[in-house]
């Protein structure tokens, strides 16, 4: 089986991928990562969606290309110069709303409001403030991360990082926990409503 048959790559997406490459920019969503998010977005009908850390917009694009036209995507990045690439190839989308600004006072704007989905891809709302993006969720509410498996560009001490996080997640009774093995290593949860589930 080929992980990537029949999984067409968003035009926009292509775009985006190029433009990265001509700036050197390599800490992008690959196209693995990017189906499966295309493919849970297609999932949320009318749904919000959150993306914190837009980088170049790869993941955005995929995202968009799952969501209905009645879902809405707010997408944040403090590079503006990254962020632009998005902004030229899917700023024409008017179920995108792109923001430049740190992301973690950025979650601290947001703690009122609540989104079906977000793709945590930045250290906010990841190994920052994770608490402050999993309560924006409501039950049935999709948290979506990467870059779990190591990675050569890790910097010394991120490995232990990483597996805090996912036993942090993992021992979370609030979500219904899966790691992938997949693409950089992907991590889905979904809130669930803890006075139904049955706990062992």
């Amino acid at each position: 089986m080929d992980d990537l048959t029949d999984s067409e790559i968003p035009e926009t997406a292509r775009a985006i991928y190029a433009d990265s490459t001509s700036l050197d920019f390599r800490m992008i969503s690959e196209p693995l990562t990017g189906a499966l998010l295309r493919t849970l977005a297609a999932a949320k009908p009318a749904a919000r969606f959150l993306e914190l850390g837009t980088g170049t917009g790869a993941a955005t694009a995929w995202l968009l290309d799952g969501m209905d036209p009645a879902s809405t995507l707010l997408s944040v990045e403090n590079d503006e110069h990254l962020q632009s690439v998005a902004r030229r190839h899917l700023g024409h989308d008017r179920r995108a709303t792109f923001v430049t600004a740190d992301a973690e006072p950025f979650l601290d704007s947001l703690r009122d409001q609540r989104f079906d989905f977000i793709f945590a891809d930045t250290w906010a709302g990841k190994y920052l403030q994770l608490e402050q993006a999993l309560r924006l969720l409501p039950v049935g509410g999709v948290y979506v991360i990467d870059d779990m498996l190591p990675q050569d560009s890790w910097p010394e001490g991120h490995e232990e990082k990483a597996r805090q996080l996912l036993t942090h997640l993992t021992s979370d009774r609030r979500f219904q926990i899966v790691k992938l093995s997949w693409a950089s290593g992907i991590v889905i949860a979904v809130r669930v409503d803890e006075t139904a589930r049955i706990f062992p």
